[in-house]
């Protein structure tokens, strides 16, 4: 079985492109998806149309439970919620439906034994699992999961832990990696029933043109900024012009050349 996951698209359908064509030439058989289909980019309506179209297995993420239900605040304040709230205004009635039916986790029987995914934890979407907390709580995980693989994402930073007990693989980010470099991140496990050989690829896609989009629709610069440079930070803002340095004396208070 060799399996793709991927994880927190945010609405950048350039980046999910990317990464279903290195799946294809790599010869996934089954692709899961850990949630945040929305949230963040520009084409909300496209990436649920392709999730969709290739009938890819999905739970449900915190941006898509924000946009599905309304959990959105009064006024929004923060980055997530003013690209929620665009996002709430441009997407399709049924792509919003369609979020509604997607589970908070899923199960999927590999050669190696149960594979359990989510998009944060078990008890909420909107945590992420902290894969550093050592091996004996993440022992603790995979047994209170009762399966042998544990996907979760949420964090944008990919990590793959090998425990005594099976593998915690977090993919990063489809559509706005944190790893440090710009680009989409995915994990490919290759599953037998003697083991598991887990790997995380980044692949190119014009981040420039979805940084070009994000600014044209007055989204927040900090997104394209991540987008361009794979990491969180406020873009560079132009330094002032240099006022003009006083012009020489003239007349009387001119100093004669010697």
């Amino acid at each position: 079985m060799i399996l793709g996951i991927i994880s927190d698209i945010q609405a950048n359908i350039l980046a999910l492109d990317a990464v279903l064509n290195a799946l294809e030439q790599q010869g996934a058989d089954t692709i899961i998806c850990l949630g945040d289909l929305v949230g963040y980019g520009p084409y909300p309506d496209a990436v649920i149309s392709a999730i969709r179209k290739r009938d890819i297995q999905c739970t449900l993420g915190s941006a898509d439970e924000h946009l599905a239900f309304n959990f959105a605040k009064d006024k929004a304040s923060g980055v997530g919620d003013v690209t929620i709230e665009w996002t709430r205004r441009m997407t399709k009635p049924e792509s919003i439906e369609y979020l509604k039916t997607l589970p908070v986790q899923q199960r999927l029987r590999t050669p190696y034994g149960r594979l359990r995914f989510f998009h944060g934890t078990l008890e909420s979407n909107a945590e992420p699992l902290d894969l550093t907390q050592g091996d004996v709580a993440l022992q603790h995980e995979l047994k209170e999961a009762r399966c042998n693989i544990i996907a979760c994402g949420k964090t944008h930073i990919p990590s793959i832990v090998e425990l005594p007990n099976g593998y915690i693989i977090n993919p990063g980010s489809v559509g706005l990696s944190l790893s440090g470099e710009p680009g989409a991140d995915y994990a490919l496990v290759k599953i037998a029933k003697s083991g598991v050989q887990a790997s995380i690829h980044k692949v190119p896609y014009d981040y420039d043109a979805v940084a070009f989009d994000i600014g044209s629709w007055e989204l927040p610069d900090v997104v394209a900024y991540a987008v361009r440079h794979g990491k969180m930070g406020q873009p560079e803002k132009p330094k002032p012009a240099e006022k003009p340095k006083d012009p020489p004396a003239i007349g009387r208070n001119a100093k004669k050349p010697s």
